[in-house]
């Protein structure tokens, strides 16, 4: 069973919001909270990156520029980090949020040494505000920290359950991936993460185990090296 030294979680701002679809839901963020403070207290650092999707979708429409609609989406990320990061400390954890701008004193400043030497002393690192670019998702900017921290795999939890050959809420008869490459997922068009996404963690072999976040222990059981989604190979 292969345990990790450094991982890069990923989550979904709809997940954190759970049946209410916006916002927060408490119990959701203790639960994942719990399961990141074991990971802390077994020596295994932790970076986070949280999607903005509970309080902002992106540009729906021609009313407003697209990079505005970024611009929201960036903060909707902050908004998250700052509330779960004191949802982590709340359990016991030390954790500090890093933006590619500034925050005045909410926030610091990123980069890579800061990130560093906060996961050397056991705080769980997060990096809110994506790219500071717009035209650039959270998936793009999970891969980027993961890659520029040398993350040994990002964990990926979504509200499915892994890879599938199609959507699952369109297809019953959809087939499930235990292990899939990453050059696989390129060339069948398989929506994980987006394709600028894809591509960094092609090009810079960044593995990524996917899996559902509402299965108990689920992060545990994929920073451990168990896997009950899908393993995406590099």
């Amino acid at each position: 069973m292969e345990k990790y030294k450094r991982v890069l979680l990923k989550l979904s701002g709809e997940a954190l919001a759970g049946d209410k679809k916006t916002g927060f839901d408490e119990e959701t963020c203790i639960r994942v909270a719990k399961q990141v403070k074991e990971l802390a207290d077994n020596g295994i650092q932790v970076g986070v990156v949280i999607g903005g999707g509970n309080f902002w979708r992106g540009r729906t429409g021609n009313t407003i520029d697209r990079t505005k609609a970024d611009q929201i989406g960036m903060l909707a990320t902050v908004m998250n980090c700052i509330y779960v990061s004191d949802i982590f400390r709340y359990v016991g954890m030390k954790t500090s949020i890093l933006t590619p701008f500034e925050c005045g004193n909410m926030t610091k400043l990123y980069s890579k040494d800061r990130a560093l030497k906060y996961f050397e002393k056991g705080i769980v690192v997060f990096f809110a505000g994506g790219t500071g670019h717009p035209y650039f998702s959270t998936d793009t900017g999970a891969v980027l920290r993961a890659v520029e921290t040398e993350a040994d795999t990002i964990l990926l939890a979504k509200a499915i359950d892994g890879v599938y050959d199609s959507d699952p809420k369109d297809n019953p008869s959809a087939k499930k991936y235990d292990e899939i490459s990453i050059e696989e997922v390129l060339d069948k068009k398989l929506a994980v993460i987006d394709l600028t996404a894809t591509i960094m963690c092609y090009e810079n072999k960044m593995p990524m185990q996917v899996f559902g976040l509402n299965k108990e222990n689920s992060i545990i059981d994929a920073a451990n090296g168990i896997n009950n989604g899908t393993r995406v190979t590099v």
